[in-house]
């Protein structure tokens, strides 16, 4: 027995880096989870993000993270936004994200790894006005014969001992539990399925009929950094992103203000009902929505929190804002830490994640706020994860 145990775990070996996500005020669960290393068959779990106590919404971490509760919220000044014209003419279906200076980071309690604040400036640049569509990444999938990696089958070779019937390509899925659930092991919702990939987004019976307009899904770091190479663009920083995600305002909580529901009216596509049993749907979607079903942000970009998950070109360290602080001094046009370290799972590297999907919800979840941070593998795909793209002024 304990023979067979310990070749599940070799062949059943599959990291699941979970970017969980909480808000006092109507928030978005979001969870990354990471390419099988061996099977389909088990799953392994180590918590990237916050560990929650969702009855007592508790909303402290508590994993190891060099980011102390008494720390300083650091430099917080209203952001300062350039009125530089943008240049002409305007690449198509991009906006121009005005160069300005800001204050970046949280004061959520909770977002330890975004704390302190830390001034910023960024030069302006072009953004894609929404995520890429299916459509968008077909077109590059036609024009180059690109194939995702969630398409492709792992190589024995770099998964010594695993059988070949576990060696099978596939991706990671969101799948509701027919029944209320303890919100303490998402395994109960998350799972590897064969066959799962930007094509069969929910498996491999499903497909992308009606969902042209929808953001492009189970997309890898190398796959999103394809399609920008490919497109003449790059993937955004963290630090533009988050620039862009906040719209001009001043330290929100969302990129529309600080009320989730304005007026009653839902102004991005999250989880309503309870969570992960049973979305309601109340504000007109289930899954991911077609870009651009709610309003834009003050630069005019859709989709700036929730939908799905958007890739940045950062490496992810815990520290990473605590050491620009430290540096007293501006930082301009950061380009991310040399390096990723994620105490939580030391000795895997990571990228940040930014914007959160539509699985967000008060009940369990939440950063998707400007300030906050995901972060995965970057051989990870899942059915909430997707990008956009920037150009650069020059």
């Amino acid at each position: 027995m304990k023979t067979k145990r310990k070749q599940n775990r070799l062949n059943g070996k599959l990291l699941v880096a979970a970017a969980l996500c909480l808000a006092a005020v109507g928030s978005l669960y979001a969870i990354s989870t990471s390419r099988p290393k061996a099977a389909a068959n088990t799953v392994e779990a180590s918590t990237a993000c916050d560990t929650k106590n969702p009855s007592a919404h508790n909303h402290a971490a508590h994993i190891s993270n060099p980011i102390s509760e008494g720390d300083s919220l650091g430099v917080i000044e209203a952001p300062v936004i350039d009125t530089v014209s943008a240049p002409v003419p305007a690449p198509e279906g991009m906006v121009w994200i005005p160069g300005g200076e800001f204050s970046m980071g949280s004061e959520a309690s909770e977002m330890r790894d975004a704390r302190p604040f830390h001034r910023v400036r960024i030069d302006g640049f072009w953004m894609d006005q929404t995520e890429v569509t299916n459509e968008e990444f077909a077109r590059f999938v036609k024009a180059t014969g690109y194939v995702t990696v969630a398409e492709r089958t792992p190589n024995a070779r770099d998964l010594p001992g695993a059988p070949p019937e576990n060696l099978v390509a596939g991706s990671v899925v969101f799948t509701p539990p027919n029944k209320k659930v303890p919100l303490d092991n998402h395994f109960a919702w998350w799972g590897y399925v064969p066959g799962a990939n930007w094509r069969h987004p929910n498996g491999p019976q499903s497909n992308l009929e009606g969902k042209e307009k929808h953001p492009v899904v189970h997309i890898a770091f190398e796959d999103a950094a394809a399609y920008a190479q490919w497109a003449g663009k790059r993937l955004p920083t963290e630090a533009e992103f988050e620039f862009a995600a906040r719209g001009a305002l001043d330290r929100k909580r969302f990129p529309w203000g600080d009320e989730f529901k304005p007026g009653g009216k839902f102004q991005a596509n999250s989880f309503q009902g309870h969570f992960p049993d049973t979305n309601t749907g109340d504000d007109g979607f289930l899954g991911s929505a077609p870009v651009g079903s709610f309003a834009a942000n003050g630069f005019g970009l859709f989709d700036m929190a929730g939908n799905v998950w958007e890739w940045t070109a950062d490496w992810y360290r815990a520290d990473y804002y605590k050491t620009l602080a430290a540096t007293d001094q501006v930082a301009r046009n950061p380009q991310g830490p040399a390096d990723s370290f994620d105490p939580s799972e030391p000795g895997v590297a990571k990228r940040v994640h930014k914007g959160g999907s539509f699985l967000c919800t008060d009940e369990y979840c939440a950063r998707y706020m400007p300030g906050g941070r995901g972060k995965g593998e970057a051989n990870t795909g899942t059915n909430h994860l997707g990008f956009r793209c920037v150009r650069s002024a020059k």
